[in-house]
């Protein structure tokens, strides 16, 4: 079974890229789709009446969607198995964009929007730099000198990522992406894992302390003017 994980800032084109994908997939695929959302999501429900697929759905609540996708891809994947699917398309929220979904033997895809800002992949550089192709979504709406001028944004933060240029509503440009699926491997035998570091699980604020101010906390703290984050006892 393949395994395709697509992050993303939030409407940015994540779903319309894979409708695409789901369309254009080659015959014998059985693909299954898992959305990883935080408050609302009706993805799953849409591309279920669409393409007449399995799907599932999770909301992560107080948990980083991301996090969220690691803790539940084992059962996403044997639950996939289950209906003998072999394909699973995996799509979180990534809310942050420090975190990172992708995994090995995964194939990951960032999905970035051209009306972003030619400056917005530099603001999300962990979810570009773990990922094997950045999609360029909404390119229809900017002139082709911002085209490039994004384009060299993302070589900025990872020189060697395929950059695949859509107007994912009507599917423009996703032949290589279509290829790059196609020639992916299924999932290995050994443990899948995290491509990257998380992000440090010490802060007091995610663990319920609402009192502003770093004195207030321990663990890893960071004051205004200190260069780099230091540990603080409680």
């Amino acid at each position: 079974m393949k395994l395709l994980i697509i992050a993303g800032p939030p409407s940015g084109g994540k779903t319309a890229v894979i409708r695409q994908v789901i369309k254009n997939l080659p015959e014998g695929s059985l693909p299954a789709f898992l959305k990883i959302d935080v408050v609302h999501a009706t993805e799953d429900q849409e591309l279920a009446e669409e393409f007449d697929i399995p799907v599932k759905k999770i909301y992560s609540g107080d948990i980083c969607p991301d996090h969220m996708g690691i803790l539940v891809l084992d059962d996403a994947l044997r639950w996939a198995e289950s209906l003998s699917r072999n394909i699973l398309i995996i799509e979180s929220a990534g809310l942050c964009l420090r975190c990172t979904p992708y995994t090995t033997y995964s194939l990951g895809i960032a999905v970035v929007s051209a009306i972003s800002g030619t400056n917005s992949p530099l603001k999300m550089a962990p979810l570009l730099a773990l990922a094997d192709a950045a999609v360029v979504t909404k390119t229809d709406l900017v002139s082709q000198a911002e085209k490039e001028v994004f384009r060299e944004s993302i070589r900025k933060v990872v020189p060697k990522i395929d950059i695949v240029e859509t107007n994912a509503v009507q599917g423009t440009g996703l032949r290589y992406l279509m290829r790059r699926i196609a020639d992916h491997p299924d999932i290995g035998p050994e443990q899948i894992k995290l491509r990257g570091a998380p992000p440090l699980g010490v802060c007091t604020v995610c663990i319920g302390k609402k009192e502003i101010g770093w004195k207030n906390h321990f663990g890893v703290i960071r004051p205004l003017d200190m260069p780099e984050p230091l540990y603080r006892g409680d």
